[in-house]
């Protein structure tokens, strides 16, 4: 993706993050009253979530995603 498409990409998820919030938070009320809106929210959060990764990714090499190339990992302690 371009420097410019991913700009665009940024700007229009961190939009829809902040439509979508304000919606996620009215719809945890309503769930309250009728749990059956629990479904729409949970897609609103995901959404939200997909928005939020798309906006990290973009600054994220694939690189640093890939295992090392001489097959040795990090170890926990």
């Amino acid at each position: 993706m371009s420097q410019t498409n991913a700009e665009r990409a940024r700007t229009l998820s961190q939009s829809l993050i902040e439509v979508l919030t304000s919606y996620e938070e009215e719809l945890m009320a309503l769930e309250r009253e009728a749990p059956a809106a629990g479904q729409l929210r949970r897609a609103v959060g995901i959404t939200i979530a997909e928005a939020c990764f798309l906006i990290i990714d973009q600054d994220v090499g694939k690189a640093e995603w890939a295992p090392p190339a001489d097959g040795a990992g990090r170890r926990a302690n």
